[in-house]
């Protein structure tokens, strides 16, 4: 957590500069929903695809900092080659997949890997993963994909971050229903709500539904409820949230309370806590400076075919 918001505190003043071409959508407010689903999965067989706000998961999941810095400042040596805008990043054969731009369509995806590896026979101990906002549930593709899951029970985790705003849209304007949670019985699957704000209970809810779906109990829905403490891209100063809101026990820091409850508990001190920080810029510093002075890609000498024909016939 403190390193996703380290870095995306850098992505935000380097966007500010000028120095990123493209939007910067931060995860704050939304690190501790995110980084649990990171940490419960398991990195050399789950599946995890990540949305806009998935810095923390994405780092949890162990995508590497320099990954995140190359496709943000047009690397041609990054993941995408510097060929795909910023969030649009992922290694899908290591099960990192990139994010889609049309919410609600990871579910879909996800599920169809999963199908894929029942059919292959190599679904065995794997988990689907992916992390949606409220806004992205009133989309045909969360409903057609959910529906799927659930019909065919596959392994799979959505966590719903229901950060009260669809871009600007809240709530009272998207879905009727008095808690998304209750979506989960329409689709006959399994839903959990918790306060996304709470670490621990993140923690601890997140994977007891990642364990459920390895157990073979069907898709688990997992609602968060928090506040995005920024706007909806660095474009944005959400302005439309209104301030009884943002002084709400939805806006309470999820990193600052998961700061405080780390150390109440004596897992570490405040010294330590401080070394953390250090070590953060000081890593987020190293990949902004690397990614700075590698090559950006050449669209007079790269080959920019999706398939490459070479040595075969026509």
């Amino acid at each position: 957590m403190i390193l996703s918001r380290t870095l995306e505190s850098k992505l935000s003043s380097l966007y500010k500069a000028g120095k990123i071409v493209g939007g910067v959508y931060l995860g704050t407010g939304q690190e501790a929903f995110s980084a649990s689903l990171g940490c419960s999965l398991k990195q050399d067989r789950d599946i995890f695809a990540p949305l806009i706000r998935d810095q923390a998961g994405r780092t949890a999941f162990g995508e590497p900092l320099i990954e995140a810095t190359q496709t943000y400042l047009g690397s041609a040596l990054g993941p995408m080659k510097g060929r795909d805008g910023n969030i649009h990043r992922g290694r899908p054969a290591e099960r990192r997949l990139a994010m889609i731009s049309h919410l609600g369509a990871s579910v879909s995806v996800v599920a169809g890997m999963l199908v894929a590896r029942r059919i292959k026979g190599e679904l065995d101990g794997v988990v689907g993963a992916t992390s949606v906002g409220d806004g992205a549930t009133s989309t045909g593709a969360f409903h057609e994909g959910m529906n799927l899951a659930a019909v065919e029970r596959l392994p799979m985790v959505v966590l719903v971050a229901d950060n009260q705003f669809a871009y600007s849209t809240p709530r009272s304007r998207q879905f009727a229903c008095k808690s998304l949670v209750d979506r989960a019985k329409g689709y006959g699957v399994a839903g959990t709500e918790v306060d996304a704000t709470d670490l621990l209970a993140c923690l601890e809810t997140v994977l007891a539904a990642v364990e459920a779906a390895r157990r073979g109990e069907g898709p688990q829905i997992v609602v968060g409820k928090l506040l995005r403490l920024c706007g909806h891209g660095e474009h944005d100063d959400g302005s439309y949230v209104p301030d009884k809101v943002r002084s709400s026990d939805l806006g309470r820091d999820c990193l600052e309370r998961g700061i405080e409850q780390v150390v109440s508990l004596g897992l570490a001190g405040a010294q330590e806590i401080e070394q953390w920080r250090e070590e953060a810029a000081s890593e987020v510093q190293a990949a902004v400076a690397q990614a700075q002075t590698e090559p950006r890609p050449d669209p007079y000498r790269d080959n920019w075919r999706a398939y490459s024909w070479e040595g075969m016939e026509p």
